[in-house]
């Protein structure tokens, strides 16, 4: 009998997190094929990663009858429409994509540059701080930048993400590049 580790390959992506859910990588074009081509003004874009998807789409912008700049009610009017007016069908399409790939979906917009998500996860994440680290989240809670140290902690992978998304995006594709050679490698180590 082989080894169940073996067959699976050594390194899977994403670690053991992932060991057992499945390859995402068509989820862009799954989505293409299954929403409804007129509810957004092009490709949705889609995030992945091992607990959620999220589907952003951009939506038209709302246009004033007399073609004054448009109010900031009535743009949140025409997100409460759409949001409203596609819900059933975003559930299905939600479950379908659940079923196939094992993460929970999440919806979101763009509506006149503006970034909406509606209702998505927000993921407990367990860590161990020495007390340098505890100073630097609490140093944010005495300055009033966060309420806790959960708050402080994801403001800091926020302004860490944001400065460093050339350098994580050089790494992301380092790691596909790994996985590639993987597969192409031998079997049966």
């Amino acid at each position: 009998m082989r080894n169940a580790h073996r067959e699976r390959g050594f390194g899977r992506p994403g670690g053991w997190q992932q060991a057992d859910l499945p390859d995402p990588s068509d989820a862009p074009d799954w989505f293409a094929g299954r929403l409804p081509a007129d509810w957004f003004t092009g490709p949705p874009e889609i995030e992945i990663d091992r607990d959620e998807i999220v589907v952003v789409g951009e939506l038209p912008p709302p246009e004033a009858a007399d073609g004054a700049p448009v109010a900031a009610a009535t743009k949140e009017g025409a997100l409460a429409r759409w949001r409203e007016s596609t819900r059933p069908a975003r559930m299905q399409i939600a479950d379908e994509a659940q079923r196939r790939y094992r993460r929970s979906v999440a919806w979101g917009v763009r509506l006149d540059g503006e970034r909406i998500l509606f209702t998505h996860l927000a993921v407990p994440v367990m860590t161990r701080l020495r007390q340098p680290e505890r100073q630097v989240l609490d140093t944010l809670i005495d300055a009033g930048v966060a309420r806790s140290r959960a708050d402080a902690l994801a403001w800091t992978v926020k302004l860490a993400g944001k400065h460093a998304e050339s350098w994580l995006a050089e790494l992301r594709e380092a790691m596909r590049k790994v996985d590639d050679l993987r597969s192409e490698g031998p079997t049966g180590l």
